[in-house]
């Protein structure tokens, strides 16, 4: 068969694949993320993307319980959840280039064969959906010069819908030489009870499974509990799975996943992948993340804080929200516990037993109807105990149908996206939205500009007059009702330009009281909190200290 021209990488560029075996959810994405940081720390460039194999063109329409969060890039792409932790530990922003479905790459496959682009040929798995992964990991290239591209594969060695995305980097190693490429297989070394040891078969039938699909890993991460893995296991495993013993390297678990670069750091990791590659680089520049990591774990005060939402049973739900949290606790020297307060069992006659033990309360965003009206009296309690409430899309609009009903005695305010036939529709779907049917891709997606008022809390927390953050949504507020809502003291402290959709909203006479129609928890970095969420929790934390004074 004729090999297929789908486009030539740039040149010098180098290549790293993560697959994972024997269970999912091992840390693939925190392996990648960690080792990407720490080639970023010795000068390198470098992007991350990750392949994943499900059908969906992306995961803008998956329930938060199976899949997890859909993160939101600035350029709007919704997308895996581990874009997030790259974008965390890279400290830089994505693209919807940076996330690849089976679904994707099958819609293009289907456009293309539509058009006739592929001459009447008969489409296949190989060369032509192999072919488009291949040139989905060149197009990273070039937009933008880099030295190194990280590409976690989805799923689990084994799985069949993972297939092709394998072949494809078989491929792609032999097109540019081992030299070009490295391949990192994470996998698990479970430690049974009843003998009290550690147990190396599982790893090594999941490398035996990936041999058999033509790649042999050059280095395996081990991923283990609470126990070591001695030098004699890593040799055993290096012997049984046709790896160098120092490439084998110890993951095992830790109290904060921002401790992962330099657990791997310490075993020499990035250090094999630069040896591998032949890459040129200087001594990483840790110092700063060192101190970081160090100060997350020490905080010796501790803060309450409730999220009110309805994805309690899962917390990947709120990832982005839960990290975000801890680099406003390390900025504000304290441990942040978070409590998952499922709003479906709040009412107005159990909120305070409910709430009362916590500084601060964050309604996050959502759909649907399910647990709205207990985020209505969480923000009902909040506002009347000034206690801190940050609202954030979903949590904006709940605040609005709030204030409405019991401030300004709108009976009847709702939201159209819950009742159409709502008689006071404070909150209401966005115009241009009118005319959607299709659910995938098509929300108010991805970065928007937002003017602050002068004077705001909203402008002395970001201290700047212009901002930009993430959307995801499809209702705003009503411009109806935004006379009578500001003449009972709803503060719009953050407009589109135009002035025509609120992004901001603050309370007078509440000490801490905002809502954000976008999501500001994508933004947030270790190194660098999203000033919201590091406000909210010092203004929590003021809060703490004044109810200990009157206790």
């Amino acid at each position: 068969m004729i090999r297929r021209d789908y486009s030539k990488p740039a040149e010098g560029v180098k290549y790293i694949f993560i697959t994972g075996g024997v269970v999912s959810s091992l840390g693939k994405g925190i392996s990648a993320s960690a080792l990407g940081m720490l080639l970023k720390s010795r000068g390198l460039t470098v992007t991350i993307m990750k392949f994943d194999p499900y059908l969906n063109v992306d995961p803008g329409t998956m329930n938060p319980l199976q899949h997890g969060e859909v993160y939101v890039t600035d350029d709007g792409a919704e997308t895996d959840l581990d874009l997030g932790h790259y974008e965390r530990f890279l400290d830089e922003s994505l693209s919807q280039d940076n996330n690849v479905t089976t679904g994707r790459i099958y819609n293009t496959i289907i456009s293309k064969e539509r058009r006739g682009d592929y001459l009447g040929a008969t489409v296949q798995v190989v060369p032509h959906v192999t072919d488009e992964i291949k040139s989905s990991l060149v197009r990273l290239t070039l937009k933008r010069r880099v030295d190194v591209v990280i590409s976690e594969i989805g799923g689990t060695v084994g799985d069949i819908e993972g297939l092709p995305f394998l072949e494809a980097i078989r491929q792609f190693g032999l097109d540019l030489g081992r030299k070009n490429v490295l391949y990192i297989h994470v996998t698990m070394v479970p430690y049974l009870e009843s003998s009290g040891e550690l147990k190396t078969k599982p790893t090594q039938h999941s490398v035996k499974t990936l041999s058999e699909i033509g790649i042999q890993p050059d280095i395996l991460i081990c991923r283990t509990s609470r126990y070591s893995l001695s030098e004699e296991l890593k040799q055993k495993i290096a012997l049984f799975c046709n790896v160098s013993p120092g490439a084998v390297i110890e993951a095992r678990d830790v109290e904060s996943i921002y401790e992962v670069p330099l657990l791997l750091h310490s075993q020499g990791l990035d250090q094999l992948a630069i040896d591998h590659l032949g890459l040129e680089t200087g001594k990483p520049h840790l110092s700063s993340w060192t101190k970081m990591v160090r100060r997350s774990l020490n905080s010796r005060r501790s803060l309450e804080i409730a999220i009110c939402g309805k994805y309690v049973d899962l917390a990947d739900s709120y990832k982005s929200i839960n990290e975000a949290f801890v680099h406003a606790g390390i900025a504000n020297d304290v441990k942040i516990n978070l409590n998952w307060v499922d709003t479906e069992k709040i009412n107005r006659y159990t909120a305070k037993r409910q709430l009362s033990r916590y500084a601060g309360i964050l309604i996050p965003g959502g759909f649907g109807y399910r647990g709205i009206e207990g985020k209505l009296e969480s923000i009902r309690y909040a506002r009347l105990n000034k206690v801190p409430m940050f609202g954030i899309c979903l949590g904006l609009q709940c605040a609005i149908v709030e204030f409405a009903r019991n401030v300004c005695g709108i009976a009847g305010a709702g939201s159209t996206e819950f009742d159409p036939d709502t008689p006071e529709p404070v909150i209401s779907l966005m115009p241009d939205q009118t005319e959607v049917t299709e659910k995938g891709g098509t929300m108010r997606l991805g970065a928007y500009p937002c003017e602050l008022a002068e004077g705001s809390l909203a402008s002395r927390i970001y201290g700047i007059g212009h901002i930009e953050e993430r959307h995801r949504h499809r209702y705003e507020v009503s411009n109806r009702y935004r006379a009578q809502l500001a003449a009972r003291g709803m503060v719009f402290s953050g407009l589109s330009p135009n002035g025509r959709l609120i992004e901001i909203i603050e309370l007078k006479n509440h000490p801490w009281f905002l809502g954000c129609q976008f999501h500001p928890e994508f933004k947030s970095r270790p190194m660098r909190p999203h000033p919201l969420f590091r406000d909210f929790v010092a203004a929590a934390l003021r809060f703490n200290e004044n109810r200990q004074k009157v206790e």
